[in-house]
């Protein structure tokens, strides 16, 4: 049987100050995901930052999955993770430290 897949493309060249999330996305269907998260710009110091995946029932209310991931450290830089137990819908969520940002395209790619 041919696997379906599919990939969304949750931030598009969106720049993370602070408090910042991806867009949410619908996986009730999936059986696996894997986030891709790539730095196009990045400015002061990310050491140690990491964004947390977050599921959630509704779309509206999240807790934390418990996967995260490093933030890039450098524009290009590409980092993953893989998730394999989750609800409705998945989203990051990162805190970005004062006097820091970076610029991001995240995208979630499922399969069923």
């Amino acid at each position: 049987m041919l696997q379906e897949s599919n990939t969304a493309v949750v931030a598009r060249g969106e720049h993370w100050r602070g408090e910042a999330t991806t867009e949410p996305y619908e996986t009730a269907w999936a059986r696996e995901a894997i986030f891709f998260l790539r730095a196009l710009k990045v400015e002061g110091d990310l050491g140690g930052v990491k964004a947390k995946v977050q599921i959630s029932a509704d779309g509206f209310h999240w807790a934390d999955e418990g996967s995260s991931l490093a933030l890039p450290a450098t524009p290009g830089e590409v980092v993953f993770c893989r998730i394999s137990h989750f609800g409705g819908f998945l989203r990051l969520a990162v805190t970005v430290p004062d006097g820091a940002h970076i610029q991001v395209v995240a995208a979630l790619n499922l399969k069923a």
